[in-house]
């Protein structure tokens, strides 16, 4: 009997020591795969904060961020606009071959028509689903767009293991909505019915009128309490937290003590909503106020990870789904959104897929360090999986974890970055090296030429040399008969596949 009873200790005791000690050895080599939390900012330009040349706007947390971390400055959205970057940013792949390509809204605004935007379809791998596998707890606290809870879209069927927020962007352009989503589950909030698309008659509006849109629960507040609870209830467990705030998406809709930072700084002047989204009363002060609010919300991470001893654990990494807004109040020209590049949300041009991206990781990335690396966001995958040693699947994407690292020589580059886009006319972009192809209006026209410019000399895209580059046309045709798939949706299919199929 002592006999089988020491035997069975012995085992125990063996299994402790197999699993155990590798686990120190990883402590003690501090090589052990850090948590990621990956905060995703919308509609935020390229020049919207200070470490990219923003003057108007404080946003100290970041400013920290890239003065303990590093700074990239050749960093692509995937795709200029929110529901299909979010799918990019998730799946890996660029915009030829991502299976949701533009924002197809489904129901209306009223809660009794809320459809969301179509849903990721069952089977789909997605970096949560790659990270739950590798043993992570996973969590997404903001705007999801990739499907609504009882489809096939929910993110509790798309890898994570808890969720918060809007699952609809067309509730989203309300930062006092009527209720949010948990766990497939509908929370419903103490705020007032807003409808945001209200426009205010301008030649009687008084304090009641902009009033009218103002609640009493502000989502993004709601948004980083789960965040902070989230943290602490997994901090005994490697985890991953997708952090996608609605900041600073239109409506512009701001707590007032952040707007009064601003109110008497900049020679406001009302907006009525004469363009969509809310009116406010000092629509500059609220654009700024919501990025130093979302400042504020990065800071508060930034803290309780340091409060429980996870910040050399774990890698933070902050960007935006696309440039600058352009209607809803924004006045993007006075705050100099787009660092002077050209295009919008929406477009392929530099200022509408260009974005900041500040990755910080306490003893594993240089501080105060800057990259030109050339990256997209569908490059995440890929650099995640290097990160932990898990497969990253088909993927378009080319891990940076060498240039995170500080191992630039080892770093693969792109043959090119491809961008396709089906809405607003139907776009193409290309970035090969320091050359960039650009199509406009394809729907209406299949045939379109291309525009062609040389980034590292005329970075704002004024000079069409396409004309004097015939030879690099055709290769930009080639790579986009290679890169295409035929899209699901008729809506998205803009590229002549019978003039594709006669030049691969």
């Amino acid at each position: 009997m002592k006999s089988n009873r020491l035997m069975r200790w012995l085992a125990i005791v063996g299994q402790v020591i197999i699993f155990v000690l590798p686990l120190m050895g990883y402590a003690q080599n501090n090589t052990l795969p850090p948590n990621i939390i990956y905060i995703y900012a919308d509609d935020l330009g390229y020049g919207d904060i200070s470490p990219y040349g923003q003057k108007r706007i404080k946003t100290p947390y970041l400013d920290q961020m890239a003065k303990e971390g590093m700074q990239f400055t050749n960093h692509y959205t995937s795709t200029p606009v929110c529901a299909p970057a979010r799918c990019m940013l998730l799946t890996g792949k660029h915009g030829g071959h991502s299976y949701i390509r533009g924002n197809y809204e489904m129901g209306g605004f009223p809660d009794s028509l809320e459809g969301g935007q179509m849903p990721l379809p069952e089977g789909t791998y997605t970096l949560a689903k790659m990270l739950k596998k590798a043993g992570y707890a996973t969590g997404l606290i903001g705007k999801w767009g990739l499907g609504m809870h009882n489809t096939t879209g929910s993110p509790l069927k798309q890898g994570f293991d808890y969720y918060f927020g809007y699952l609809d962007q067309k509730q989203a352009h309300n930062y006092y909505p009527s209720h949010l989503w948990e766990n497939d589950q509908y929370v419903k909030l103490g705020n007032p019915d807003i409808f945001v698309h209200r426009p205010v008659d301008s030649l009687k509006a008084d304090d009641t009128d902009f009033d009218y849109f103002k609640g009493n629960s502000y989502a993004p507040g709601l948004m980083t309490d789960k965040a902070l609870r989230f943290i602490e209830r997994s901090k005994e467990r490697r985890f991953f937290l997708y952090l996608p705030y609605t900041i600073p998406h239109v409506s512009l809709q701001a707590p007032e003590e952040y707007v009064n930072q601003y109110k008497d700084r900049f020679n406001d002047q009302p907006y009525y909503g004469q363009h969509g989204y809310a009116a406010t009363k000092y629509p500059r002060a609220t654009y700024a106020a919501l990025i130093s609010y979302l400042d504020a919300q990065v800071g508060l991470i930034l803290q309780k990870l340091k409060e429980l001893g996870l910040d050399e654990r774990t890698i933070v990494m902050f960007s935006s789904d696309n440039g600058t807004a352009f209607n809803g109040g924004v006045d993007y020209t006075f705050f100099d959104s787009t660092a002077g590049l050209r295009g919008l949300k929406m477009d392929v041009f530099e200022g509408g897929i260009k974005e900041p991206f500040l990755v910080r990781w306490p003893g594993k990335i240089k501080p105060n360090s800057k990259t030109d690396h050339v990256s997209a966001q569908y490059d995440l995958m890929a650099t995640i999986a290097d990160l932990i040693g898990e497969d990253a699947g088909n993927t378009d994407g080319i891990s940076f974890l060498p240039t995170l690292l500080g191992k630039e020589k080892k770093q693969k580059q792109h043959k090119f970055l491809y961008f396709e886009y089906p809405e607003k006319g139907g776009q193409l972009a290309i970035r090969k090296g320091d050359w960039k192809a650009i199509k406009l209006n394809m729907k209406g026209n299949r045939k379109a030429k291309w525009m062609l410019f040389n980034l590292g000399e005329d970075p704002r895209e004024t000079n069409d040399l396409a004309q004097q580059h015939a030879e690099l046309l055709h290769e930009f045709d080639r790579i986009v008969a290679r890169e295409h798939q035929p899209a699901h949706i008729l809506d998205w299919e803009i590229i002549d596949n019978k003039l594709q199929n006669e030049k691969r």
